[in-house]
């Protein structure tokens, strides 16, 4: 994501990210409503990482890691005041369950973790929506 972007490309990938974080949603809810809850869970991080990257693009503030997606997002956004602390929470916990969920043995997600986490990350993905149309 080091790329510098003309206006078009930039509002191109935002879009992009946006309908990515939108489809990778609708994958969490079908694998969740299936009992899968470590892959819904996956899924859950990233349409909220998606979204933080549409975030990131639109303010040209790019980061080649996971790590660094939380951390701008907290730095850029969450510090200074414009999105909410308990999202800066939300996409946090997201971000420690897929890393746990993806790299440790013995991790299991069940269906109250997702019936909490499935609003949190739609409130999310929601949220960012919302500053990507305040900064237009």
């Amino acid at each position: 994501m080091s790329e510098i972007f003309d206006e078009q490309s930039r509002t191109n990938l935002v879009s992009y990210r946006i309908e990515r974080a939108d489809e990778t949603l609708r994958e969490a809810l079908l694998l969740a409503k299936e009992g899968y809850y470590n892959a819904a869970f996956n899924r859950l991080y990233y349409a909220c990482f998606y979204a933080t990257l549409a975030l990131l693009v639109k303010n040209g503030i790019p980061t080649p890691t996971h790590a660094g997606v939380k951390t701008m997002l907290g730095l850029h956004f969450v510090s200074k005041g414009s999105l909410e602390k308990e999202y800066g929470k939300t996409f946090s916990r997201l971000f420690e369950i897929w890393h746990s969920g993806d790299y440790d043995d013995f991790v299991y997600c069940d269906k109250e973790m997702a019936e909490e986490y499935i609003p949190l990350a739609e409130a999310f993905i929601q949220r960012i929506k919302e500053l990507l149309e305040e900064n237009k």
